[in-house]
């Protein structure tokens, strides 16, 4: 059987979630194509000859650009056998199963896409992935990804260096899911507090491999580095051995950064570029509704520690939620700015409003409850209206502002941010002062 696996959108990155169930499959003799339609149109003579096409669902964007893809693969192949796989495949398996697609795959996914194809059979795998009760978390033998039939390394996003040049990245995962229960993060309604740890040689030989293809730098996908604290520093410290001139960068969560500061001097002498926090607010209200597991005070002794250690923070928000106000939002820009952030945060992190997805534990609160409207096949997520029409306008505006410079000089948008925000006279001019490293294509949803 001729299989074809599609990605529609990876954050600008080499989709690793082609490239390792590409092993599996091959693994097994099945004859497999990759196609990544963030760069490369829909594959016509690939979809008309698959007997399975299977779609990589690792976020939202993802999701919503594979819709019309779907569509388009059941009109030029209709006996193709459907498969959507990743996080999000099970957060929405009722409107997936609406467009046709047959099986539903969650998390650790390689071994069941093997056995769906080789059997031809269905699954409801997906569905035991929801928030009915704890299910059983596969765990598999994982395998050295096959990139062989993915675009060039070239094509994706780069490091941009604070002197101009570029480096080319590559892309890997040291773990999956996450042992906190943040209440807006996708990952918790499928690995609810869980995470597996992928084995050192294996992470190892990925990062060797695309170093040989050409990378100078290596993203970490895990949610959090840190969640297994010893094996991400054989990780790092592996990587800084075989390729010490390859830099890297990784996400950690605050209370991670503040609790394990010993090991941010490591991540510096092994070369890790910066770190990428999911700060999300500086109210400790809005913090807590989240269940962030942090404080604002946490929040500022992290950026203190890695600045101490050498290693730019790179924080990311969710800068309006329903518990926004436009005086709340002024002081997360007084913030940013008194701590010298303003060029490690990417533009579009001063404009991400809280998606309430399906599943969501969110919808546990009661005030969620109540502005939340019924679920949007078109969105996929729950709409909601701020109390306070201004707040809205004030981020949409921003959004509008940000789709419209993408590629501005971040300390000039933060600029422009201020001036829709304050006063003339209270609005003050930045100039660069703190570049550091950062990906082309900034952190998203």
């Amino acid at each position: 059987m001729q299989v074809l696996l599609i990605s529609t959108y990876d954050l600008g990155r080499q989709p690793f979630g082609l490239a390792s169930p590409a092993a599996w499959l091959r693994a097994e003799g099945l004859e497999v194509t990759c196609a990544d339609l963030s760069r490369s149109p829909l594959p016509q003579d690939a979809v008309r000859e698959a007997g399975l096409v299977a779609f990589f669902l690792p976020m939202h964007t993802a999701t919503r650009m594979a819709l019309p893809a779907i569509d388009r693969v059941r009109a030029l192949n209709p006996s193709a056998r459907l498969v959507a796989y990743g996080l999000y495949a099970p957060l929405n398996e009722s409107l997936l199963r609406e467009r046709g697609v047959e099986t539903i795959l969650g998390p650790e996914f390689e071994e069941e896409l093997v056995e769906t194809t080789l059997k031809g059979c269905t699954t409801d795998a997906g569905r035991a992935t929801t928030l009915k009760g704890r299910p059983t978390l596969p765990r598999i033998d994982f395998k050295t990804p096959d990139r062989s039939s993915l675009p060039a390394l070239e094509r994706y996003a780069k490091l941009q260096m604070p002197d101009g040049s570029k480096r080319v990245v590559g892309y890997t995962e040291g773990s999956r899911g996450c042992k906190h229960l943040c209440r807006h993060c996708p990952i918790v309604p499928v690995y609810q507090g869980r995470f597996r740890a992928i084995p050192v040689e294996t992470v190892l030989a990925d990062i060797g491999a695309q170093v040989a293809a050409g990378a100078q730098h290596v993203t970490f996908g895990d949610p959090d580095f840190f969640n297994g604290v010893t094996h991400a520093l054989r990780i790092v410290r592996g990587l800084a051995s075989e390729h010490p001139g390859v830099s890297y960068d990784v996400t950690i969560k605050v209370e991670h950064l503040v609790r394990h500061a010993d090991a941010l001097p490591e991540l510096a002498a092994t070369n890790c570029a910066f770190i990428t926090s999911a700060v999300e607010s500086i109210d400790n209200h809005v913090l807590a509704r989240l269940a962030k597991g942090h404080t604002r005070a946490d929040f500022e002794r992290a950026v203190t520690l890695c600045r101490a250690a050498g290693v730019p923070l790179s924080p990311t928000f969710v800068a309006f939620t329903p518990w926004t106000t436009t005086q709340g939002y002024a002081e997360l820009l007084d913030e940013i700015e008194r701590l010298d952030l303003v060029d490690h945060v990417a533009p579009i992190q001063l404009a991400i409003r809280l998606l309430i997805t399906a599943g969501s534990p969110l919808l546990e609160l009661p005030e969620i409850r109540e502005i939340a409207g019924p679920f949007n096949a078109r969105s996929l997520t729950h709409p909601w209206v701020h109390a306070n029409p201004e707040v809205d306008r004030l981020q949409h505006e921003i959004e509008r502002l940000v789709g419209r410079h993408v590629n501005a000089p971040r300390h000039e948008l933060f600029n422009a941010v201020r001036r829709i925000v304050s006063s003339p006279a209270t609005a003050s001019a930045l100039v660069s002062r703190s570049a550091i490293p950062y990906l082309t294509e900034p952190w998203y949803c």
